[in-house]
């Protein structure tokens, strides 16, 4: 009885859940209208059935399409169909030929999938325990092995590789593949996730290139960026193109993605610019398992048509591939369309529940619930039931929807594919809502996996060792080996692969950086003009500028670069086709398609994408381009450091420049736009060299050396020291940019600190380190306490205190690892080994910026910053306020040295008094404005 009333409530639930509730997820063309004349109406639809009965469907589709479009014509309002019925886009009829030998295919896709989940459970043995994902894969393995068998080009093909962004939890099916192709060792597929203790033997968790760079290509497991940097580097391949830099006209960009991974914002948030683009070179294919990590996507919805219509509405191609071919024969048989009612208003949740149960249990609840479709079903078995497959598991379906996709032009193409989630697993893992977190298989769970699979290993080899099932592999020479490999040979090679040689890279000559040596003369220049000083130049390079990629989201004017766009012009695949407002003027606005500045719009994300898709040109097609990613206050770091940290994994070269830096320099912007912590989120990342350069000289100098470690002669390309991304903050004050002086401390600029004034006077000792637009300050407190006070300070310009502190890190690892051996003394104590008196150290970022070298001084040390947020003030009132002006430099350095007896007791007391420290309105130090 417990039984029969737990079913009851079953059959109520899916009967209830099947209802009117669910209409939202239906187009509804028909339901607000009347049918005035349902015999009129019956003869109309009996006409289409026959023109599909005798001309098919893809005379039926323009027939429709022709009448749609008489009827804006004629004004005849018929809404936009943004959900189709839930069976398959491309009909029977429509369908191309699989072309290739199914059984074979079939028979070492069962191998692989074997592989990869036993490959997951060795490594989640006790003595182990790494874990892993093995219901990812074991769902996914139809639509990855058609794009490999079929699809996918190597670096070899003849028009070039395809780029591939494999999900990131289905990684365990790309080492089974390679193991299979020869690429990878059992040994090495038993370092899984083991990268130190298994060195030389052990694989990443995820897509990782800098872990594995030789193998992956493209980091997809941060959720959301995978599918944006695809956009991006779909664009970039017509970017590159469009400029005649390479012949990208043969290359597909693929991206294999979750539906529970379509909710981040990231995911769908750029899907606009693909359509824009027309980037007909673009595949995503979102792997519809209907379940998110820990439960279904849309329980009470259905993903498929939610994502259906949001693409569509987008601008892009959609394909469902919902049901395997076992549902054709039923679908044809569908004449009053019961069936296709009953799978529209399925909700995900059900379709769920459905994959977790039985052929009987299908067999009542779905097609039980109307006499027509019950008598469809009535000649199959139960077993038969369960075997009607979705369609992300049929290889003809498959195959004829990436045939479809490769083949449209004018628009990005989306495969939505219904899968279930660990197919194949067995009950304890198909369609369960833990099946994302289970690691592991049980001896039972084994042998089911086995049978299902039919792979020839026996129950006393499970049963010698349940914790390590043996991987299969019938040998190199087995017929379903050589044809793997032929399909491989004849797509141009292994995917994925990552190779870093590229062609060579012409460095500009030395005279191109002499902008940066001259200075500013008698006119003041922020350090944002003498960058984009430099720029111009480097731009100019007959033998370098082209390979430069400017990316600014939309402030180019606010930095100065709207210079570029009459003569470098606005990256637009179409062109301009209109007639600009501005034509008449020197900077007018200028795109074209073979426009060298990339301008995504107000859109961080997307500049970070494009900046990572460029960075990595050299080894996705072996052409080297240097992106310089411009962007605004904090909102680099701050608000896309995930897809910074995701860009140094696919180990991108380029420039970032941090504008409008600081945080009392654009005061009249007020606290989103204070940026005072960038340089400390950027030292979070190991591939970023950060730079707080005060004058154009130096910024020429670090960008050099910049060029130099990317592309330059000396390490080999695939050197990881070359993988940097240089981060220089570059302010919006107006200062006099000193020209080069003679025996400049080059190797102190780019080590991060050198003397840049020294004081003769005779009088107690200190040492001012200022950085970037403080430096200025410093120099004028340095003659403030040489005329009030008689004390002598030198200043010294710190190019970067996240450089300096690495180094000092460095040097204690080396005295750590190396016990009884003479220690490295690190470098800034051996630029200030010679330096007496107490040091202040002074920036306009938090005081945790420079209190980063603290540790490596012996001196009496204190940091003035601009800590908390800021605010909309004049930048001498907001210096004032924060304590890291002139005045506040030349009072902290009086205390210091009254504590050592140097200067009077009351120095530091009188001294504030005399400079009003207290009131905000009394500061003098820097110049009128603050705005962008």
């Amino acid at each position: 009885m417990k039984n029969a009333t737990c079913h009851s409530t079953t059959k109520e639930r899916l009967d209830v859940a099947a209802g009117e509730e669910t209409s939202h997820i239906l187009s509804g063309l028909t339901n607000q209208l009347p049918d005035r004349d349902p015999e009129e109406t019956a003869e109309w639809l009996e006409s289409l059935d026959a023109l599909i009965q005798d001309q098919g469907t893809e005379r039926a589709q323009y027939i429709m399409r022709s009448l749609l479009q008489r009827a804006g014509a004629q004004s005849v309002g018929v809404p936009m169909v943004t959900t189709t019925d839930y069976v398959n886009t491309i009909p029977v009829d429509q369908e191309a030929p699989f072309p290739g030998d199914e059984e074979i295919e079939r028979k070492y896709r069962a191998w692989l999938r074997w592989n990869a989940a036993v490959m997951v459970h060795r490594a989640q043995r006790s003595d182990i325990g790494v874990g892993g994902h093995i219901s990812t894969y074991a769902g996914a393995a139809t639509l990855y092995e058609v794009g490999f068998n079929h699809f996918f080009r190597g670096k070899d093909a003849p028009g070039g590789g395809d780029q591939v962004f494999f999900q990131g939890h289905a990684s365990p099916g790309m080492y089974a593949r390679a193991f299979m192709e020869g690429r990878l060792t059992e040994e090495d597929l038993d370092g899984f996730r083991q990268e130190k203790s298994k060195e030389g033997h052990a694989l990443s968790s995820y897509p990782h290139p800098r872990l594995m760079p030789e193998f992956w290509e493209f980091p997809t497991v941060s959720m959301g960026i995978g599918p944006m940097n695809a956009i991006y580097q779909a664009q970039s391949n017509r970017y590159l193109h469009n400029r005649g830099l390479k012949d990208t006209s043969d290359q597909q960009v693929w991206a294999f993605l979750g539906d529970g991974e379509m909710d981040e914002p990231e995911s769908r948030g750029l899907l606009q610019l693909a359509a824009n683009d027309k980037l007909d070179n673009l595949n995503f294919v979102i792997n519809c398992n209907l379940q998110r990590l820990d439960g279904p996507v849309r329980g009470n919805g259905k993903i498929m048509q939610e994502l259906e219509a949001f693409f569509r509405g987008a601008g892009w191609n959609v394909i469902k591939v919902v049901w395997g071919r076992e549902w054709d024969d039923l679908l044809a048989k569908d004449e009053d369309g019961s069936l296709v009612k009953i799978m529209n208003e399925t909700v995900d949740g059900d379709y769920q529940t459905y994959k977790a149960e039985s052929g009987a249990f299908v067999r009542e609840h779905f097609f039980g619930q109307t006499p027509q479709t019950k008598e469809l079903v009535q000649d199959l078995t139960d077993d038969q039931i369960w075997n009607l497959k979705r369609g992300g598991h049929d290889y003809n379906k498959v195959y004829a929807a990436y045939k479809a996709a490769t083949e449209f032009k004018g628009k990005p193409t989306v495969i939505l594919a219904h899968t279930v989630k660990g197919y194949g697993l067995g009950t304890h893992f198909e369609g369960r809502n833990a099946t994302h977190q289970m690691k592991k298989l049980t001896l039972a769970d084994l042998k089911a996996f086995r049978d299902h699979l039919r792979i020839p290993i026996t129950d006393d080899q499970l049963e010698a060792d349940p914790y390590r099932p043996p991987y299969y592999h019938p040998g190199p020479d087995a017929p379903e080996i050589q044809y793997l490999m032929e399909r491989r040979k004849a797509l141009g090679g292994f995917v994925p692969e990552r190779r870093a040689a590229h062609a060579p890279v012409e460095l500009p000559e030395p005279k191109t950086f002499e902008v940066a040596r001259r200075g500013s003369g008698k006119q003041k220049a922020a350090t944002t003009m003498a960058f984009v000083r430099l720029l111009k130049d480097l731009l100019r390079d007959k033998k370098f500028g082209h390979r430069i990629v400017p990316i600014v989201p939309d402030e180019s004017r606010t930095f100065g670069m709207d210079a570029f766009f009459p003569s470098a012009k606005i990256y637009n695949p179409d062109g301009q086709a209109y007639l600009s407002v501005d034509r008449d003027l020197v900077l007018a606005y200028k795109e074209s398609a073979q426009g060298q500045l990339i301008h995504p719009g107000i859109n961080e994300a997307g500049a970070v994408a494009a900046f990572t898709a460029a960075g990595t040109s050299y080894a996705t097609h072996g052409e080297p381009l240097i992106p310089i990613y411009v962007f605004y206050s904090m909102f680099g770091f701050q608000r896309t450091g995930d897809s910074f940290w995701a860009a140094a994994d696919q180990m991108t070269r380029g420039f970032i420049i941090g504008a409008t830096a600081g945080r009392t320099t654009l005061t009249g912007e007020g606290l989103q736009h204070a940026d005072g912590h960038s340089p400390i989120l950027a030292a979070t990342n190991p591939a970023v060299v950060t730079y707080d350069p005060a004058y154009g000289y130096e910024m020429g100098h670090i960008i050099r050396d910049g060029l130099e470690r990317m592309y330059g002669p000396g390490p080999a390309d695939n050197d990881p020291g070359r993988n940097l991304m240089y981060y220089l903050t570059v302010y919006n004050e107006p200062i006099l940019q000193p020209a080069e002086p003679e025996n400049l401390d080059v190797n102190g600029v780019l080590k991060g600190i050198y003397r840049v004034s020294a004081s003769d006077l005779e009088g107690p000792k200190s040492q001012i380190l200022a950085s970037g637009v403080s430096v200025p300050w410093a120099l004028e407190a340095q003659r403030v306490l040489a005329e009030d006070w008689g004390v002598s300070a030198d200043v010294w310009s710190v190019t970067s205190w996240n450089e300096l502190r690495r180094d000092g890190l460095a040097a204690e690892e080396e005295a750590f690892l190396n016990p009884g051996q003479p220690a490295r003394v690190p470098f800034v104590a051996q630029q200030l080994a010679g330096a007496t008196g107490p040091i202040v150290a002074v920036s306009d970022y938090m005081k945790a910026v420079p209190d980063q070298i603290r540790q490596f001084l012996p001196h009496q040390f204190a940091s003035l910053g601009a800590d908390g947020f800021g605010f909309s003030d004049t930048r001498a009132a907001a210096r004032r306020f924060f304590k890291n002006d002139t005045h506040s430099i030349v009072v902290k350095t009086l205390q210091l040295l009254a504590a050592r007896g140097e200067v009077e007791e009351g120095a530091p007391s009188y001294a504030m008094d005399r400079y009003k420290l207290l009131d905000v309105t009394a500061g003098t130090t820097g110049g009128a404005g603050g705005d962008a």
